[in-house]
């Protein structure tokens, strides 16, 4: 029966080639076993049936028994509406059809009992139910079985082809109700005992055809475990693969470069959290295995000293290393903190990017070959085939989500055996994300912000405070604080973008004056040297408000400017919002964080913008930022492509079962990392036969 799943969906009975093409192309349903793993989304219970009096706007499906007396057709020729009346001893109601009139007339006559069940809606001022499900009173109660009624995503051209939810749901209780059915156990039987988990038979079943919410909540319980289980397996026996195969080169010493540094140039204390940091990083880099790992950390928090000292580490073991970032600005910004902490120790560090003169590039690409150059950062630059180390050691990336796969591959490859790997990001993974798209990677996470840090006030105010809100900026502007002014920037609105931009920039300048004040203006339709023009005089202080779009989002830090004006803060998502923030705050002086918006947000932009007034926890952002757009959106894992496909499983809610199950695969991987036990077989073919992601996170970070 086990080869039954594996058919074809096209001979099920009911089936035939055109329905089963639509399924294949619009669910992706190919087979009996794709079909059973289509699971409901929700339960709607069908066990009220009310009268027609009693129906209000409130109610989001009703069910009544009645009859239909009377059909007619409304509207004109091409677009006509068949409406039936339909009356219980109660009252009267009206079923409309926009679509397949002829077959609804043929089908339902007048006079017979029925069930009609269906969303209520208003229309003018009467109640209908569009498209009703409707079945005779007297084959409802002899099927009824359960009153809990499973629900099924379809789309539109489904529908439109009159595959509907229940259609669906036949179709499975078909395949389920076959009394010769025998669904093979998908893990072992040690462990679904020793777990006291449902067998996958009744899960399915129990699942598809429930007669109580209990069982559905243990039917879930092992259908999610299986799903997150298998991920994690796969996941974690990739990470011990990778361990086992890549070795890495032993630094075995922190020596002279490091030790003068963090005598006479680190002229601060080390956070508690840094200082941890440290410890992992060195035990990774002594340790002989290649070293893969996240380092999450929130703007200011020091990610960049402790790549620093990462990297002397490296030189102290005689090997290379880089720092690649995703733009000039972030690159530079790297190159002039790292040569202003390392003054003194006679390391040589350049930058290479887009903007590089030629014969600045040879000199680089010669004094890489000859080892005399011993840091490199830079941006895509550093994946150009001249680039060429002769022994790099540690490669660092910064807000790596920036980057393809294939492009980080191609810099992981410019050594003899795979270096030391570290990425940074200042964008906040959620725990059970980060679990997932980066399970197979060791996580570090800096949660400590340097002594004297003061948190930003964040404040939200609607169009009618904006005179109020500049009267409060000039106070500070005339301490000699500095500004920055953000408009958002989308490119669907690109061109309407930068006419609120340009509108903005002359209010300002009409409340803030020259000569008096100066105000400039920068935004990524500018030249280089005119954008860089206006960034060099902000950061000299020359210039008292920034009016800009989101190219100062990543990569400009200037301790002054200690005001954020975010300009239809509604219009950005809340990752975007939080790194904006993040700019200020570098400083000695408090620092504001001001939301500007219109009157009407949506619910989603007002819970944003409560979250940003609320908490300036980047990690409590980020569980916020996943709860409203689905962790397949989270900022870095779209772009990456998200390496797995949940059917039943949620990161946002079941967090825990998560856990559990990176508990129970990493207890077994401990006994058995290469699933070759007996008892193991099943799930060593289990996720061999797992669809392989789009790359091997295992290799590269």
């Amino acid at each position: 029966m086990d080869s039954f799943l594996q058919n074809d969906i096209t001979y099920l009975k009911g089936m035939g080639p055109k329905r089963a093409d639509l399924l294949k192309k619009e669910l992706g349903i190919f087979t009996v076993a794709d079909l059973l793993r289509h699971y409901p989304y929700k339960y709607i219970d069908r066990s009220k049936i009310y009268k027609i009096a009693e129906i209000n706007s409130t109610l989001t499906h009703i069910q009544l028994q009645g009859r239909i007396t009377d059909f007619r057709q409304e509207g004109p020729k091409y677009k006509k509406r068949l409406i039936a009346a339909f009356s219980d001893n109660s009252g009267s109601i009206e079923l409309v059809w926009f679509q397949g009139i002829k077959w609804v007339e043929k089908s339902y006559e007048k006079g017979i009992e029925y069930i009609v069940f269906g969303r209520p809606a208003m229309f003018g001022r009467k109640i209908n139910i569009a498209h009703p499900e409707i079945e005779l009173a007297s084959a409802f109660e002899k099927t009824s079985g359960s009153a809990l009624q499973p629900q099924y995503s379809t789309t539109e051209k489904l529908k439109t082809n009159y595959i509907n939810s229940k259609t669906i749901q036949k179709l499975i209780t078909s395949v389920l109700q076959n009394p010769s059915l025998k669904i093979r156990e998908s893990l072992p039987e040690y462990l679904v005992n020793d777990l006291k988990l449902h067998s996958l038979q009744k899960a399915l079943y129990d699942i598809h055809l429930p007669s109580t919410q209990a069982k559905i909540k243990k039917a879930e319980l092992r259908l999610k475990f299986e799903e997150l289980f298998l991920l994690q397996l796969k996941i974690l026996k990739q990470k011990y693969g990778r361990s086992k195969h890549f070795k890495g080169y032993v630094f075995k010493k922190v020596g002279d470069i490091f030790n003068r540094f963090y005598s006479d140039n680190l002229t601060f204390e080390l956070t508690g959290s840094q200082k941890k940091v440290m410890h992992e990083i060195r035990s990774d880099l002594g340790s002989g295995k290649q070293m893969n790992r996240l380092l999450q950390g929130d703007v200011g928090s020091g990610k960049t000293l402790v790549a620093l000292m990462s990297i002397l580490i490296a030189l102290d073991n005689g090997y290379q290393t880089c720092i690649m970032a995703p733009t000039e600005v972030l690159a530079a910004q790297h190159f002039h903190t790292i040569t202003n902490w390392i003054v003194g120790l006679g390391i040589q560090v350049k930058l290479l990017t887009g903007s590089s003169k030629k014969k600045e590039r040879d000199t680089i690409f010669e004094n890489l070959q000859n080892g005399s150059l011993q840091i490199l950062i830079g941006t895509h630059a550093l994946l150009e085939d001249p680039v060429q180390f002769r022994n790099l050691g540690l490669v660092i990336i910064d807000e790596q989500h920036r980057f393809g796969v294939a492009q980080r591959a191609r810099l992981w490859k410019k050594s003899s055996q795979p270096p030391h790997v570290l990425v940074m990001t200042a964008t906040p993974i959620p725990r059970t994300l980060a679990m997932t798209v980066y399970g197979d990677l060791d996580v570090s996470v800096i949660d400590e912000m340097p002594p004297g840090r003061k948190p930003v006030q964040t404040y939200h105010y609607f169009e009618s405070k904006r005179l109020a809100m500049y009267g409060f900026l000039k106070k500070l502007v005339d301490r000699g604080q500095q500004v920055y002014i953000v408009y958002p920037l989308i490119e669907e609105s690109e061109k309407l973008d930068y006419i609120a931009l340009e509108d903005g920039y002359a209010g300002v300048t009409e409340f803030f004056p020259p000569p008096d004040y100066t105000t400039v203006c920068v935004h990524g339709k500018m030249k280089t040297e005119e954008k860089d023009f206006g960034m060099r005089l902000f950061k000299e202080g020359k210039a008292h408000i920034m009016v800009a779009t989101t190219v100062i989002e990543v990569g400009v830090d200037i301790p002054n400017a200690s005001i954020m004006v975010i300009e239809s803060a509604e219009r950005f998502g809340l990752s975007q919002l939080h790194q904006l923030r993040g700019r200020v705050g570098r400083g000695n002086e408090q620092s504001y964080c001001i939301m500007m918006t219109g009157y009407k947000l949506s619910n989603e932009a007002k819970k944003r913008i409560e979250t940003m007034v609320n908490t300036t926890d980047g990690f409590e952002i980020a569980e916020a930022d996943m709860k409203l757009r689905g962790p397949g959106d989270i900022e870095g894992t779209q772009q990456s492509g998200v390496p797995f496909d949940l059917k039943i499983s949620n990161l946002v809610r079941d967090g825990q079962i998560l856990q559990f199950a990176r508990d129970v695969a990493t207890r077994i991987l401990d006994q058995d990392p290469e699933l070759s036990d007996q008892k193991n077989s099943l799930l060593n073919k289990q996720i061999s036969n797992m669809k392989s992601s789009q790359f091997d996170w295992s290799t590269i970070s």
